[in-house]
């Protein structure tokens, strides 16, 4: 292990200080897997090689009288219970 020191502007390091501590990881770990993520080629976001999601459906539907494009509707519909 290596020892360096990187100048960053305060609001960077008070915003990786807060993203590891949510993380319940140590700030070295999220600044070495940035900068791996960087030096792979990859977009800082891309999730390839993480496992896609297995949707899992069962038969059924959706309750009658259920409008899921109205928020109210269904607040209504879960306060019913039915």
């Amino acid at each position: 292990m290596k020892r360096t020191t990187v100048e960053l502007p305060e609001d960077l390091m008070v915003a990786a200080k807060k993203r590891a501590a949510g993380l319940r990881r140590p700030l070295r770990e999220l600044i070495e897997a940035g900068l791996r993520s960087q030096l792979s080629g990859r977009p800082a976001g891309d999730r390839r090689g993480r496992t896609p999601i297995r949707w899992v459906t069962v038969a059924g539907g959706l309750p009658a009288g259920l409008d899921v494009a109205s928020r109210p509707s269904m607040y209504r519909k879960l306060r019913q219970g039915t």
